[in-house]
């Protein structure tokens, strides 16, 4: 009979072990999607702040710089422009 009692709590020490182990397999799988779900998250929060980022600099007035630049292009356009011009009046001139 003590055989019987020792066996009996054999396996009611086996269900609880594996009843734990169980759990804290579910408890490790439930905080490894946790963990994805938030570093998904994350990741999705930088890509929104690189497009915000972008359309921002897009919106911004230009420097000072910049259009100290755009001025020194055009008037080399513009040059370009008038030496074509003078070229083709003096090709058209007979």
């Amino acid at each position: 009979m003590a055989d019987r009692r020792q066996s009996r709590a054999e396996a009611v020490r086996s269900a609880v072990d594996e009843a734990f182990a169980a759990a804290a397999g579910q408890a490790q799988a439930t905080a490894q999607s946790t963990r994805g779900r938030a570093q998904d998250l994350f990741d999705e929060m930088g890509r929104v702040a690189g497009r915000v980022r972008g359309a921002l600099d897009d919106l911004r007035p230009p420097t000072a710089e910049e259009v100290r630049t755009l001025r020194r292009e055009l008037q080399a356009l513009s040059e370009r422009v008038a030496a074509l011009e003078r070229a083709r009046t003096d090709r058209d001139d007979p």
